[in-house]
């Protein structure tokens, strides 16, 4: 050693070229209740997708019929982890079963009754790749028609936008157009934009940002567990993102289950968020007086749909 200390030079780091950089693992995670007919071509969709390593199937109760199915489907193909025996946990409940059971570093949750159209899964995991901080990447939910599906990007939901939105009076009265919660008549961007809410019919996170989240809320049994989710991403300092190339057709009340029993946790699930974001004990006394409101408002709603249907 002759003492000479040699100067140290600050490399800087360059971000390689994509093709040079390996491409992390990719788990589709589907819970799976009484979904009917639209299940076997939801999992085709699925399998049929290049980019999936892993199809983790979380089964909280199906027909015989599809039982069986989805067993077969387990023997047969490696990439297909079955969990069974756990019971009706919910969906939040399960899709948190299904991600921990999952190895892939990035986790795209799909509903039983979307259809994942090409490219969809490679454009959602290749725009949350480089996120530098936690991201939730949501795809364009479709109709059958190709229409964009109602919920599929929406604003903040709050009492006061829930309330506006529902009766239409957002939409009707030019100055509180502000307050509309639903998006999808607006013009689709041309590219990724951020945006409050996404839907959880199709949408993407990398598995650190997922647990650093502590991924859904189990507190709720079946709908807004998605809007909570967006939220929390939100509050830890992160991005919520629509990307309109990333298409999935998405069915919708194709599941066995009563409208009435799905629409009732739909509104527990609503007046539970409200309570849980209110913030002051003058919040949290309006989400609670509003909570039998929005449940009461929720169950009558396939009441109407059925009625509706008769007179017509």
């Amino acid at each position: 050693m002759n003492g000479i200390v040699a100067p140290i030079v600050a490399v800087e780091r360059t971000r390689l070229p994509e093709f040079l950089r390996p491409r992390r693992r990719v788990s589709v995670i589907m819970v799976v209740f009484m979904t009917g007919e639209a299940l076997e071509e939801s999992v085709n969709c699925v399998l049929s997708d290049p980019m999936v390593d892993e199809f983790v199937i979380v089964d909280n109760g199906s027909t015989r019929v599809d039982a069986t199915r989805l067993r077969n489907l387990a023997d047969c193909d490696s990439r297909v982890v079955l969990l069974t025996g756990q019971g009706n946990v919910g969906f939040a409940r399960g899709a948190n079963l299904g991600a921990r059971t999952a190895t892939g570093d990035v986790l795209v949750f799909l509903n039983p009754d979307a259809f994942l159209q090409p490219g969809c899964v490679n454009a959602l995991i290749r725009e949350i790749a480089e996120r530098p901080v936690p991201s939730i990447v949501g795809g364009r939910v479709l109709n059958a028609d190709r229409t964009e599906q109602r919920g599929a990007r929406r604003g903040d939901i709050t009492p006061v936008t829930a309330l506006l939105s529902l009766t239409q009076l957002a939409r009707r009265v030019p100055a509180w157009r502000r307050f509309e919660v639903h998006w999808e008549s607006e013009a689709a961007p041309a590219g990724v934009v951020e945006v409050p809410t996404i839907s959880g019919a199709c949408f993407c996170m990398r598995r650190e940002d997922f647990d650093k989240v502590r991924g859904f809320d189990e507190g709720y049994f079946l709908h807004v567990e998605d809007v909570d989710l967006c939220w929390r991403v939100r509050e830890a300092g992160g991005r919520v993102l629509f990307h309109p190339q990333a298409e999935v057709i998405h069915l919708g009340q194709t599941s066995q289950t009563s409208p009435i029993r799905v629409e009732f946790h739909k509104g527990v699930g609503l007046a539970r968020y409200f309570r849980k974001r209110a913030q002051g004990l003058g919040e949290l006394a309006l989400a609670w007086l509003l909570s039998p409101l929005i449940v009461c408002t929720a169950i009558a709603r396939p009441l109407m749909w059925r009625f509706k249907g008769r007179a017509a």
